[in-house]
């Protein structure tokens, strides 16, 4: 068992260095610019694992959950994490979302079962519940797939909800409804909200995002309540979405896939269909920077980022960021791996922001990408973080989803795989000295379909379980042949061709929200 030293030179019980406030700025540099190379993995899933999330105020917890119905969570105080320490059943269907409440009293899970399930976990961090303990659990029932949940920063009992049927519902969990939520408590957006999240500091403040691009920042009380306080679908600010490229006379939109807040709220960025995780100042509607991996250097037949399958969730991130004004973003990719990158100060990124008059835009012959209102308006071509700080490997398949931790140099990266994958700076950590140097090697997508995978396929299109349902292993196997196939099929699309848009025309900008007077 690794030994537990309490001294000034480490943080608690963690064998790690004690980051010092007045040099975050060098801790940050030291834990994860110089690589991220060792990992391990978490086993006690058996099929997909689509959401992540950690408790609040310090992250003891991890709770993860996925294709097999199943919330785990994992204790990082344990001595030796080889199992969670409590395993939830509930849902009915995949889980697309989990979030903690502010004070870790409820843990809210939503996925395809169309229901909102609140669990109490008040007694987790006093230690009186064993493995086996069943929580109490209340449900929220909605009419489509849930695809987000955030909670209030500042109430437990509050928090919202998005669903596929446009609907985002403000709930409150001390107040309780015979019948379904009322009026005042939802806003019907026109299209498929994929995303929500609060404002991490001020209190009435979340964006949303949805499948046809639109990221809008709103404040619940002119989004929610009666009609006569309800204003513009509570919308505050607009994120300029649309892309225009110089070689093209047409605009494209990428779909929404999540947002996230920085931890001060200053920043916001944006995971986009078929495109780059893209960075945004609150208190400006262009991006400020997109994170790619353009100056990484691959070898023929190698991959780099791309988002063109699945639904990716990124996350800011990194330890003692409150005062240095550097902080990373993180995000998995279709290529099999995590990326990470450092986002420099606001400030800086706006200066190195191109604004480029409409007029002048098409008078030069390159492939450049901006950010525009419209055809005639200017474009602003945001700063490019081209190189990342680390480049996360050891997966077989493509990552979903990723987790920082708030006060450990720990990152988390799940998805197409039953396992997650625990990546860090060091060998060792408290609770495992397990961790191992990750795999250089990333797995090879082959340009052409296996035998085994033409099986996965003929099987599902006959309704048969591909392996047996058993065996872990094997089963796994077949999904990734089975997201082989679909990266073979949608991997590396071009946004300008499958996300066209023609502006305002469409509706897009304009009157997407409804009041509502009356719910069935």
């Amino acid at each position: 068992m690794l030994k537990r030293k309490r001294t000034d030179d480490f943080i608690g019980p963690y064998a790690f260095p004690r980051p010092n406030p007045r040099s975050s700025v060098s801790v940050n540099s030291t834990l994860f610019d110089h690589g991220v190379p060792y990992s391990m993995k978490l086993r006690a899933h058996s099929s997909c694992i689509n959401a992540l999330a950690l408790s609040s105020n310090g992250g003891r917890f991890l709770a993860s959950g996925g294709d097999d119905l199943e919330i785990h969570l994992w204790d990082f105080h344990q001595d030796d994490l080889v199992q969670p320490s409590h395993t939830y059943i509930g849902p009915r269907s995949n889980i697309f979302c989990l979030e903690f409440s502010q004070s870790n009293k409820f843990l809210f899970a939503g996925g395809t079962d169309a229901i909102v399930h609140q669990y109490d976990v008040s007694q987790l961090e006093r230690g009186t519940l064993s493995r086996n303990d069943k929580l109490p659990m209340s449900i929220f029932r909605e009419e489509d797939i849930i695809r987000d949940v955030t909670c209030s920063p500042f109430r437990d009992e509050l928090y919202l909800s998005a669903s596929e049927n446009g609907r985002v519902i403000q709930h409150d969990a001390r107040i309780q409804f015979p019948t379904n939520t009322r009026a005042a408590d939802i806003l019907q957006i026109a299209s498929e909200v994929t995303s929500v999240q609060f404002h991490p500091t001020m209190e009435h403040l979340f964006v949303t995002g949805d499948i046809r691009g639109d990221v809008c920042l709103r404040d619940t009380r002119m989004a929610f309540g009666p009609p006569r306080t309800r204003n513009n679908g509570g919308r505050v600010r607009t994120f300029q979405t649309a892309l225009a490229r110089r070689t093209d006379k047409n605009m494209c939109k990428p779909e929404s896939s999540s947002v996230a807040f920085d931890k001060t709220g200053e920043k916001l960025a944006v995971t986009s269909l078929h495109y780059y995780p893209t960075i945004y100042a609150l208190s400006d509607p262009y991006p400020i920077a997109i994170c790619t991996a353009n100056a990484v250097e691959k070898l023929p037949g190698e991959r780099t980022y791309s988002n063109s399958c699945t639904m990716k969730h990124g996350c800011f991130g990194g330890i003692g960021i409150d005062n240095s004004g550097i902080e990373y973003y993180c995000g998995g990719s279709d290529d099999f791996c995590a990326y990470l990158w450092k986002i420099p100060p606001v400030e800086h990124l706006v200066a190195q922001r191109e604004e480029i008059p409409g007029y002048e835009w098409y008078l030069e012959d390159s492939s450049a990408v901006g950010f525009t209102e419209d055809l005639n308006s200017s474009k602003y071509v945001p700063a490019e973080i081209s190189q990342p700080s680390a480049i996360l490997k050891g997966h077989n398949s493509i990552v979903n989803t990723t987790l920082i931790h708030p006060q450990y140099p720990l990152i988390f990266a799940a998805g197409i795989e039953n396992t997650i994958t625990l990546h860090s700076p060091f060998s060792s950590c408290p609770f495992s000295r397990q961790l191992s140097l990750t795999p250089r090697e990333v797995r090879r997508l082959s340009s052409t379909a296996t035998a085994e995978e033409g099986r996965v396929i003929a099987s599902l299109l006959l309704g048969i379980e591909p392996a047996d349902s058993e065996d872990n292993d094997e089963a796994e196997r077949d999904t990734i042949r089975l997201f082989d196939g679909i990266l073979r099929r949608e991997g590396q699309a071009d946004p300008f061709e499958v996300s066209r848009w023609l502006g305002a025309d469409e509706g897009s900008s304009s009157g997407d929200e409804q009041t509502l007077d009356t719910i069935n």
